[in-house]
């Protein structure tokens, strides 16, 4: 055996996709699914690629400076009741 999809496998797929789908079906079928693998070539290409920087990274962190008298979680407010 060579290889998972031999010629007459991909035969014997088409078939019964022509059978459950229909010869209507199959080109809107084929095209969505052609149309959805290129959008996530699209999106991975688009993604910005991370380095690292080992000058960088043996830098002290850096916090983020905090207001004064601010949370960073919002809650409600003390005196009014809770909605659900």
């Amino acid at each position: 055996m060579e290889g998972l999809f031999q010629p007459m496998h991909l035969l014997v797929i088409f078939f019964i996709a022509l059978l459950i789908f229909g010869p209507k079906k199959l080109p809107e079928l084929g095209k969505g699914i052609g149309e959805g693998f290129r959008s996530l070539k699209e999106g991975m290409k688009d993604k910005p690629v991370e380095t690292t920087n080992t000058a960088a990274s043996t830098s002290a962190p850096t916090t983020p400076k905090k207001t004064p008298g601010r949370n960073s979680s919002p809650s409600p407010p003390a005196n009014r009741p809770r909605s659900s």
